[in-house]
């Protein structure tokens, strides 16, 4: 048989027996139109930077609640400062108007014993001094004297008099221009009466 003929005879033969028969794809081809194509990939990429826009839009938000906050806070801080402007000129109004402490008519004055306790005290201290000079005495003597003054314990004990009755007298010395009464320049926490004017306990 010619191969015409036999090309003729395949031609009309079922697709199971034909030789060169070559079965279709099992899936079948979709054609998308440019307008489809187009709205697959907007979709596409619209739900790949969803989350991205998320995010900013959670962003923005803290930024706007932070805004919120600062400009609260200036506020309070505006108020704040209006009030204690407010409670300066309210106290120095005050301040003006008060009315002026008339001065006390009389000072208490000591009694006579307490005075005779001062006076004893700055002749203690003066013949102190006297006795140094007097006798020679190295001049650091003299110098720790007029420096250190005397302890309240040592003058208690020198006027027969308490500790106690020592501390009241230097409240009332310390008020007198002829003594001056701090601490110990090396023992802490103790005491000295000195005479301001160590050549004129008399004042």
């Amino acid at each position: 048989m010619s191969k015409l003929a036999t090309a003729s005879i395949n031609s009309f033969a079922s697709t199971e027996t034909r030789t060169d028969f070559v079965p279709p794809s099992e899936e079948a081809a979709f054609i998308l139109s440019a307008s489809q194509l187009s709205a697959l990939i907007s979709q596409a990429v619209e739900k790949a930077i969803q989350p991205l826009v998320d995010r900013i839009e959670a962003l923005e938000a803290t930024v706007a609640q932070q805004n919120e906050k600062i400009t609260a806070s200036e506020k309070w801080q505006n108020t704040l400062a209006d009030n204690q402007g407010i409670q300066l000129q309210l106290i120095n109004t005050l301040r003006r108007d008060a009315p002026t402490k008339a001065p006390a008519s009389h000072e208490t004055k000591p009694t006579k014993k307490t005075s005779d306790h001062i006076d004893e005290i700055a002749l203690i201290l003066a013949n102190r001094e006297k006795g140094l000079v007097q006798s020679a005495a190295p001049k650091h003597y003299l110098t720790k004297l007029r420096k250190e003054g005397m302890k309240f314990s040592d003058l208690a004990a020198i006027m027969n008099l308490t500790v106690d009755r020592i501390r009241q007298l230097s409240r009332i010395a310390a008020t007198d221009q002829r003594f001056n009464v701090t601490w110990h320049p090396r023992k802490k926490n103790a005491k000295i009466i000195k005479l301001r004017r160590w050549d004129a306990p008399g004042l």
